[in-house]
């Protein structure tokens, strides 16, 4: 068995947002001592350390994912269809936006804004034609935090797997989850 070092302690406390008082709260110790561990100045008893990793441990399962919100059926088009199978696939889904992705890797974004100045001789033309910038990307293990970040200046995140689409959070997911 492996001990955590104070630097491993202090890496982990701050990776899951928790303050040194919180992390202190949830072990049953002091914040003093959290600190003087943490700073190396003490060596705590093996007891006081595993109510710390015990702690850490539980305060990990509070943590919300992308692999948490996400949907897992993408609703997309393609750069080559048609920016009127783009218009009906919104329509029909209730989207006002959605990824473009090529083999699985997004590509893009389309959304009624975009087609907002497109007239009707535009219908058969390409949605790449027409696209925006991708939606940013994460992992499945971003974190809310993460997430919240990229949604407060983007209408949907992408998540990938090794390049490939597996998921979409928009905001009003993480409304939901949060109500």
């Amino acid at each position: 068995m492996e001990l955590p070092t104070p630097q491993d302690i202090r890496e982990r406390r701050t990776e899951l947002g928790l303050t040194q008082s919180e992390l202190a709260d949830r072990a049953g110790v002091s914040q003093p001592l959290i600190a003087r561990i943490e700073g190396g100045d003490v060596d705590p008893r093996l007891s006081t350390l595993r109510h710390i990793v015990d702690a850490l441990e539980e305060s990990e399962g509070d943590i919300v994912r992308a692999g948490d919100l996400m949907h897992e059926d993408v609703v997309s088009v393609g750069p080559d269809d048609s920016v009127s199978h783009a218009v009906s696939k919104m329509q029909e889904e209730g989207f006002s936006q959605m990824p473009v992705i090529e083999n699985g890797v997004p590509v893009g974004s389309i959304s009624f804004e975009d087609l907002m100045s497109v007239g009707e001789d535009a219908r058969d033309q390409p949605v790449s034609e027409f696209m925006g910038e991708s939606f940013p990307t994460k992992s499945r293990t971003a974190t809310l935090d993460e997430l919240s970040t990229d949604l407060g200046h983007h209408k949907a995140v992408v998540v990938t797997e090794r390049g490939n689409t597996v998921g979409i959070i928009t905001e009003a997911d993480i409304a939901a989850r949060l109500s």
